[in-house]
This record gives structure tokens, C-alpha cells and sequence, in this order.
């Protein structure tokens, strides 16, 4: 009677077998040549939109700095994820500096005789509530590098002041990107996707 072993190929034994596998993956591997991945117009779109930020900003006398990554992350890698992508940047930026204006007097004076580090804790606890209660999971992570920003690294003569430029940067660069998708739209985004809801074009088959 023939064995068949661990891989049902009667006279062969499993090592044989794995042996052969193994080797058989990593001709394929072989055979296929890497490629440097080509320079698409998405790229294009997001480097014209902070570009054309930064230029402004230089005629303005301002620092670009938030605005050109309000503007990476309103361009998105389509239409519709800049829209989500941009929007949770803009939303977690405006939490993030609200509760910050809220908190950093209570942080730095310690209020009430209550400890800063309480303060910093539940300030972050209210930012995650408002973030899971607005649905807007993806602006949690942007809030809180603001918030934690401001509370500890901003002075505090200037901490308004920097908090409301952050937010008005931000806004500024996700709604520069925003358009600049919806005035040159990619091949693949013919039909044009609404700036509100979800809209009733639907990718075609096969479509990435």
C-alpha cells in the first residue's frame, strides 16, 4: 500500500514536499521584477495644494506649517477618503483647541487646589467622548496632539493667540486641498463626488 503521508502525494514525504513548495514560492518571488512605483496625479494635486499654500502664506507674513498638512490630509488618496481624511483633521483640530482653551488654566493654576495632571486626563477623557459621540474616531488622534501641545508646550502670553491660528491653518489648508481635487479630478473620479453626504456615484467594477 502507498503512503501518502501529511500531503496526499502517494511515495512522497511531507519534507520532500514542503522542500518543494518553498522553492516553488520563492521562484516566484524571483520572476516578478520590482518596480519603482509611478509619480500619479494624486501626488501631483497634493503637491500643488501645499505649495500653493506655502506661497500664499510667504505673501501673507505667516507660517505655513498647519495649513500644508491641512492640506496632505484634505487631499486624501481619493476624493471621497480626502473628504473623510480632511474632515477629521479639521474636526479633531477644533476639539483638540477648544478643550485646550478650557483646560490650560485650570492645568497651569491647578484650580481649586486639584492636581495638573488630573486636569490633563480628564481633558483627554471628554476629548475621546466628544470624538466617539461625534463619530468622528479619526479626529481623535489630530485633537490630541493639539491638545497636548498647547497645554504643555505653548506659553501661556501666547496660547490663545496660537490655538485659534491652528485652527484657522488647518481649516484654511483641508478646504484649499478640497477644492483643488474638485477642480482637477483623477481619471478614475470622472463623475464629481458632493462635499456633503454620500452621494449617488458608485465605483465601477475593478476600480482600486
Amino acid at each position: 500500500m502507498e503512503d501518502y503521508g501529511k500531503t496526499g502525494m502517494p511515495g512522497r514525504p511531507p519534507a520532500e514536499e514542503e522542500g518543494n513548495t518553498k522553492r516553488g514560492a520563492a521562484a516566484g518571488r524571483r520572476s516578478t521584477p520590482w518596480r519603482p512605483p509611478k509619480v500619479g496625479w494624486r501626488m501631483i494635486k497634493t503637491m500643488l495644494a501645499a505649495t500653493l499654500i506655502a506661497l500664499v502664506y510667504s505673501l501673507w507674513g505667516r507660517n505655513p506649517c498647519f495649513a500644508c498638512i491641512g492640506a496632505v490630509f484634505g487631499m486624501g488618496n481619493v476624493l471621497a477618503g480626502g473628504l473623510k481624511s480632511g474632515g477629521n483633521r479639521f474636526i479633531g483640530t477644533i476639539m483638540g483647541g477648544v478643550i485646550a482653551l478650557l483646560f490650560y488654566p485650570m492645568y497651569h493654576y491647578e484650580l481649586w487646589g486639584i492636581p495638573s495632571w488630573i486636569y490633563l486626563s480628564i481633558g483627554l477623557l471628554i476629548l475621546l467622548y466628544i470624538g466617539e459621540l461625534l463619530g468622528a474616531i479619526g479626529g481623535i488622534q489630530p485633537g490630541a496632539v493639539v491638545f497636548y501641545v498647547v497645554i504643555l508646550t505653548v506659553p501661556e502670553a501666547t496660547y490663545i493667540e496660537y490655538t485659534l491660528n491652528r485652527m484657522l491653518d488647518t481649516g484654511i489648508g483641508v478646504a484649499v486641498a478640497l477644492g483643488l481635487d474638485r477642480l482637477l479630478p483623477s481619471p478614475k473620479e470622472e463623475a464629481p463626488v458632493p462635499l456633503f453626504g454620500r452621494g449617488d456615484a458608485e465605483p465601477e467594477q475593478g476600480e482600486e
